[in-house]
């Protein structure tokens, strides 16, 4: 499966709550940004399927607004729940933009949050 890169927003347009959630060729990616760096997550819990965005990003996890299961900004390991870790997705910064890189191919079922 290859991956492709996708540039979001500039650094200094990236907003001052340190995350931003947003949509890549059917992919929901939730772009974080704290002391330690940016990181980008599938942004759906792997416990019942919300939305992480709405969710807190703090000391370097973001926590699910429905459950509280947290999840590592670095590693999408799941350190405060029994679920599986989230898939998590490769952030460079080129001339002062950021991008992302994710599948090529559309997200499975099982990767898609549960949107009203």
């Amino acid at each position: 499966m290859s991956d492709s890169w996708h540039t979001l927003v500039s650094e200094a347009d990236f907003p001052a709550e340190g995350k931003l959630a947003t949509k890549i060729g059917g992919w929901h990616v939730l772009l974080a940004k704290t002391d330690e760096g940016l990181f980008a997550l599938n942004d759906r819990c792997t416990h019942q399927a919300a939305l992480l965005s709405p969710g807190r990003v703090r000391r370097g996890a973001v926590m699910c607004p429905l459950h509280g299961a947290r999840f590592e900004l670095a590693s999408g390991k799941c350190i405060g729940g029994a679920y599986k870790d989230l898939r998590t997705f490769p952030v460079r910064i080129e001339d002062g933009m950021i991008a992302v890189s994710v599948p090529d191919a559309a997200p499975g079922m099982d990767e898609l949050p549960v949107t009203l």
